[in-house]
């Protein structure tokens, strides 16, 4: 089976947050499973730097102002179509943004082109070549099934992956005319969005399926407080809805053979995890103690309840725990997170930035990781703390409240409790549950089987790679009917 995944970022060599993860793990996992990917990105500086060979498969004269050319190529394992547009995509920046975080104000010709590019493959432009399937991956790729829906590849199954559904690629109705779409596109049917342009909205009207990327948020989307005003036309779309859970790359987040690690460890020799914990203590200029280390790793955002959690940033200290804080986001955030490690030295620390290694190190050696969102779509950040034995502290919603089991009482004495779940968008019931993990923390044999249990729980991408093989060939025999 042929399945051309298009996507705007992809790890390892692009990534501002998990849509990366999902769009460079899942082409590796459903390799065993009879599937071949292929993932169309953008030729970001940092991905045409990674090419060292490459053969151009598609040329176009002019593409929304510009020349540019679709070429071939193998890195990191990966089958990689790169859309090398310069005029487009050569900037100094993120992949949406200046390096000062001002969004670049073409981004709807920038993805456009990359969506456009994306139902030419799926029609067969490049030689050699046509997708059974197309699976596109947010706002950024979602008009790739519009413009399937109204050209050359319009009996091609299609689905698309809602990582996020706050971030929707809404325009002004002013670019319709530069999209290369038919006038009918410009409809409630269509493209149309509250008298603008909808990325996201067009590829849920035009996907053959539709997924996210947990269970539970899937039926949370269908009520407004979570629909983002596509409720509407995600309940009409019901049937085609679909919720899996991420995976995560478990060759690479692997606490026996991290190399970002001070020390490496398992569940059996967890003493082990007492030098990274050191190290932790040393980055963060925490005071050297027996009190547990819970740990933020995070964009500082208010969709991730970073404003509450700062909150309650003097209760999390006076319940005798301490704080590592590692992320960026809202400056607004950042400074009330400095804040509180100016007032509470050496019971918490704060780093502003973005450190992948510092990160592997927080897993490995912190006790726990707390994930307050208001709401959640999957969340990767708890899997790998289950990987680590670094215990998650998470609210209850979306991937989060499907991927921990809480450590009540019963589940505690059944062995089966991975961490801690606490009601979202409440301080109190976020302080509440660091009372909690305060309490299992001083009793060595339940903290250990937490952690234990934690780290028996198949994250890997093996099962949810699984069912989007299921879903691609329901697609398929749906296309055959």
């Amino acid at each position: 089976m042929q399945v051309l995944s298009v996507t705007p970022e992809i790890f390892p060599l692009v990534k501002t947050g998990g849509l990366a993860d999902v769009a460079g793990a899942l082409p590796v996992a459903l390799a065993g499973k009879g599937v071949a990917m292929r993932s169309l990105v953008p030729g970001y500086p940092v991905v045409m730097e990674a090419l060292k060979k490459k053969k151009a498969a598609a040329t176009y004269q002019a593409l929304y102002g510009g020349k540019a050319t679709v070429q071939a190529a193998q890195v990191e394992g990966l089958d990689l179509l790169v859309l090398d547009a310069p005029h487009l995509f050569d900037r100094v920046g993120g992949p949406y943004g200046d390096s000062n975080g001002r969004d670049w104000p073409d981004n709807w010709r920038r993805f456009a082109a990359l969506s456009r590019v994306g139902g030419d493959i799926a029609g067969g432009s490049i030689a050699g070549y046509k997708p059974d399937i197309v699976h596109a991956h947010d706002w950024q790729a979602a008009m790739t099934l519009a413009y399937m829906r109204y050209g050359k590849a319009v009996g091609t199954p299609s689905l698309i992956t809602v990582h996020n559904l706050a971030f929707q690629g809404q325009f002004g109705a002013g670019i319709f005319g530069e999209l290369g779409l038919p006038a009918e596109a410009m409809s409630l049917d269509g493209v149309e969005y509250y008298g603008g342009v909808g990325y996201l909205k067009a590829g849920l009207q035009a996907a053959w399926a539709i997924t996210t990327v947990s269970p539970t948020y899937a039926q949370e989307i269908r009520v407004p407080e979570f629909g983002m005003g596509l409720d509407g036309l995600i309940n009409l779309r019901a049937g085609d809805l679909h919720g899996i859970v991420n995976g995560i790359d478990v060759d690479i987040w692997n606490p026996a053979t991290d190399q970002h690690l001070v020390s490496t460890y398992s569940a059996e020799t967890l003493t082990k995890r007492a030098a990274n914990r050191a190290a932790v203590e040393e980055r963060f200029n925490l005071a050297k103690d027996d009190s547990p280390i819970i740990c933020v790793v995070s964009r500082l955002t208010w969709q991730k309840g970073i404003d509450i959690l700062a909150a309650m940033a003097d209760g999390i200290v006076a319940a005798g725990a301490r704080l590592a804080v590692l992320g960026s986001g809202d400056p607004g955030l950042e400074g009330a997170l400095l804040a509180a490690a100016a007032r509470h030295r050496g019971r918490i620390g704060t780093v502003i930035g973005y450190d992948e290694a510092l990160s592997h190190l927080m897993q490995g050696g912190c006790d726990a990781i707390i994930i307050p969102s208001r709401f959640e779509p999957c969340g990767l950040t708890q899997l790998y703390g289950l990987r680590y034995g670094c215990v998650p502290m998470v609210a209850r919603t979306g991937g989060l409240a499907d991927t921990i089991i809480d450590a009540n009482e019963a589940a505690v004495a059944a062995g089966v409790a991975t961490g801690f779940q606490f009601a979202a968008n409440s301080g109190d019931a976020l302080l509440h549950a660091v009372h909690r993990l305060m309490q299992a923390h001083g009793n060595a044999a339940d903290w250990t089987s937490i952690q234990r249990q934690g780290m028996k729980a198949d994250v890997s991408w093996d099962r949810s790679a699984g069912k989007y093989v299921e879903l691609y060939r329901s697609l398929l025999a749906r296309k055959v009917a």
